[in-house]
């Protein structure tokens, strides 16, 4: 992680110094196994001057740790945000003792204070409570950290962009200027046709690599014809150059009616792939979205799944998210497998058919308000259930309330109709990551 955390220990010397001191050395070994450029002095910062001298050798911090690690007035945060415009995370550690006796460090206190003037100033900042050797502290912080990262990240993307949206999906685009300025996302656009002519100028020999790709990772190849399996090598291919050339990690692509009508073969099995080779890659030229699987593959480490809410299955009181057959292969069913079939609609190969795999995960969106960007998320879990209909599909049961209700709430707030599903709980550190950037977070 590149990014300049400060780590500041303040505390005034007319409080229990020895454990303040104890607080102190306890919290530097946690935070130097989180952070690996971390950014801290010696000994405690006892006045508002030994801040300020200590600030001189700061430059330009991405977030500020700023411990209370006794009570300190807001004189020591003024000394910070006059000087930085980043994140804070004020941190409170416990009472050393509850006993009837001396109030020792009234750390607590002091985060109140910290956090009435940052509110005041309207700085963005977190509040953790608890000692450095308490779990729960720890994970506060590895959250906040990979939230912070994931800003990062954004600010390096390049998403790439393959046609225009179908007739009646303008949905899906995103405003350049918008992304850039909010985000910090780059974009490389090229036209489906051109992608098209190219695949099919290539050699026998530069697509090899790309059907022992698909016959290695998938099963019913043997089905389909032998003109849609190289067809698909080669337009994996191009895909592959325009990703590789582009320095591109998430992907938009249109799908039909082109590639159908005009190359013969879907693009989704291409997706597909791309999408277990770390590049977020969504159909329908759906730019959010593809921003979207890459925000959940980056915080899981693993492929998203992108599909449409279909249908509501009373029977295991979940929804059903679909779509015509990209899900990464890695997703399906240990039961079924990566299998391969024919389009849904067009009766075309190849395209991914199965049910995607149990687990703990969450459903997100990063799409547009009438102010701006928003995100929403939803915790709960993908049950082993088999593929719901033609194409690739995933079974959500909610962690809390209904379907029908996420449902209802989800098309009252107006939201888009194409959604990622994450493997793993990533509320927290999306609901952080939006505090970074201040956008609009809401979880259902």
């Amino acid at each position: 992680m590149d990014s300049k955390i400060v780590f500041l220990p303040l505390a005034r010397l007319n409080f229990s110094m020895p454990d303040a001191t104890d607080n102190f050395n306890k919290s530097c070994r946690l935070l130097e196994g989180l952070v690996d450029h971390l950014q801290r002095p010696q000994d405690m910062l006892t006045s508002p001057e030994m801040l300020s001298d200590y600030l001189t050798t700061v430059s330009s911090p991405d977030l500020v740790i700023y411990q209370c690690t006794t009570f300190i007035g807001g004189d020591f945060v003024t000394e910070i945000t006059r000087r930085f415009n980043c994140p804070v995370i004020v941190w409170s550690v416990r009472e050393p003792t509850i006993d009837g006796s001396r109030l020792k460090l009234n750390s607590l206190t002091g985060a109140f204070s910290a956090g009435n003037n940052l509110y005041m100033q309207g700085r963005s900042y977190r509040f953790i409570f608890g000692s450095a050797d308490e779990p729960e502290v720890a994970q506060a912080f590895k959250q906040t950290l990979a939230a912070l990262e994931m800003t990062q990240k954004l600010r390096n993307l390049v998403i790439g962009v393959v046609g225009a949206q179908p007739a009646g999906f303008g949905f899906g685009d995103m405003d350049e200027a918008l992304l850039a300025g909010k985000l910090g996302v780059r974009v490389a656009r090229v036209e489906a046709e051109h992608l098209m002519k190219k695949a099919l100028a290539y050699p026998s020999e530069a697509f090899a690599d790309s059907i022992a790709e698909l016959k290695e990772r998938t099963k019913g190849w043997e089905s389909l014809p032998a003109e849609n399996v190289e067809k698909h090598a080669r337009l994996r291919t191009a895909y592959k150059e325009f990703v590789n050339s582009n320095g591109i990690k998430a992907l938009a692509s249109r799908c039909w009616p082109d590639f159908f009508t005009e190359y013969g073969v879907p693009v989704c099995s291409v997706l597909s792939f791309l999408n277990d080779c770390g590049v977020a890659a969504s159909c329908e030229t759906d730019m959010g979205g593809a921003v979207s699987m890459f925000i959940g593959s980056s915080l899981t480490g693993g492929a998203s799944f992108f599909g449409d809410p279909v249908a509501i299955d009373e029977s295991c009181s979940s929804i059903v998210f679909w779509h015509c057959g990209a899900g990464a292969p890695s997703l399906a069913r240990c039961q079924e497998g990566a299998k391969l079939g024919v389009h849904p609609n067009r009766k075309i190969g190849p395209t991914m058919e199965f049910g995607l795999k149990d687990g703990v995960v969450t459903v997100l969106r990063l799409g547009k308000s009438r102010e701006g960007l928003r995100l929403m998320a939803m915790k709960g879990k993908a049950l082993d259930e088999p593929q719901k209909f033609w194409g690739t599909s995933l079974t959500f049961q909610p962690a809390t309330g209904t379907p029908q209700e996420k449902v209802a709430a989800l098309v009252a707030d107006g939201w888009e109709p194409h959604f990622v599903v994450a493997y793993g709980d990533i509320t927290e550190e999306l609901r952080l990551m939006c505090g970074f950037l201040n956008i609009p977070f809401k979880e259902y």
